[in-house]
C-alpha cells in the first residue's frame, strides 16, 4: 500500500511514539547555542548549550545565525566536532553574519576545520551568510534556503525549525532508520514523503516538532547507532502491542 494512503492509519501510532519517547528521555533542549551555559550528558560526552524545557531560543540575531551555521557545519560529521568549530568561531568573535562575511577564506577554513570538509563548508557558509544578510530580519522561504549552495532539505528545515521558529518537520538519517525499521516507510523513501508523513499526523506545533526530531536522535543513539540496527529497540514490542 502506498505510503500516502497509510497516513490516517499511522496518525495515532506516530503520536504515541512521540509520547513514549518524551516520557522515556524527557525534553532535549535543542538546538544548542554556545552562549547558553547549560548542557546535557551524552554518550559522546557532555554537550554544551542545550536548554531542556526552554523554547525561547534563539533570543537574538547572533544566536539565530549561530544555529544556521551549526546546521551547515553538522553535515556529515558528529555534533562534538561542530561544537569545536563553533567554539572557535565564538572565541574569534565571528558568530555574527556581518563579521563572518568579511573573514578571509584561509582564516574561515582554519576556524571550522574541526567540523570536517572545511573547504566545501567554508563556501557553503559564505553563500548562506550572503543570503542571511540580505534577509534583513525577514524569515526566509524554504525555497530561498534551498537555492543556497550546500543547503539541502534537512539543513533548510533545521534552520526554519530551530533558528526561525517555523513548524517544519526535520527528517534526518536517524528518522529514516528508525521508522523504516518500524515499517512506516522504506529505507530509500523520499525526504518529502517522510516529512509529509509526520506533518499530516501531527498538529503544526513548534515545540512538538522540535522535541520529536531531537528525541528521534536520542533514541537512535541508544538503539540504532550500530548494526544490527534496532535489535533491542523497545519500540518494536510496544509497537506490536499498543502503538
Amino acid at each position: 500500500m502506498p505510503l500516502k494512503t497509510k497516513k490516517h492509519q499511522h496518525k495515532q501510532k506516530i503520536e504515541n511514539i512521540y509520547s513514549w519517547l518524551l516520557k522515556s528521555y524527557g525534553p532535549q533542549g535543542w538546538w544548542p547555542v554556545m552562549s547558553h551555559e547549560g548542557g546535557k550528558p551524552d554518550i559522546t560526552g557532555d554537550l554544551r548549550g542545550y536548554h531542556p524545557g526552554v523554547y525561547s531560543y534563539p533570543k537574538n540575531d547572533n544566536q539565530r545565525f549561530e544555529i544556521c551555521v551549526g546546521a551547515v557545519l553538522t553535515q556529515n560529521t558528529a555534533w562534538k566536532n561542530v561544537e569545536k568549530a563553533l567554539v572557535n568561531l565564538q572565541t574569534a568573535g565571528m558568530l555574527c553574519a556581518q563579521k563572518l562575511i568579511r573573514l578571509d577564506d584561509v582564516r574561515l577554513k582554519e576556524l571550522i576545520r574541526p567540523a570536517g570538509y572545511y573547504n566545501q563548508k567554508a563556501g557553503y557558509l559564505r553563500c548562506f551568510t550572503e543570503l542571511y544578510i540580505s534577509l534583513r530580519g525577514r524569515i526566509p522561504g524554504r525555497d530561498e534556503l534551498l537555492s543556497c549552495r550546500g543547503v539541502g532539505e534537512e539543513t533548510a528545515d533545521s534552520m526554519l525549525l530551530y533558528a526561525f521558529s517555523q513548524p517544519e518537520f526535520v527528517v534526518d538519517a536517524y528518522t529514516r532508520r528508525i521508522f523504516s525499521h518500524l515499517g512506516f516507510c522504506t529505507p530509500d523513501e523520499k525526504y518529502g514523503t517522510i516529512k509529509a508523513l509526520f506533518e499530516n499526523a501531527l498538529e503544526k506545533d513548534l515545540v512538538v516538532f522540535q522535541e520529536y526530531h531531537a528525541l528521534i536522535v536520542e533514541h537512535a543513539k541508544r538503539q540504532y547507532f550500530k548494526k544490527p540496527y534496532g535489535k533491542q529497540d523497545p519500540l518494536k514490542s510496544l509497537f506490536k502491542k499498543r502503538l
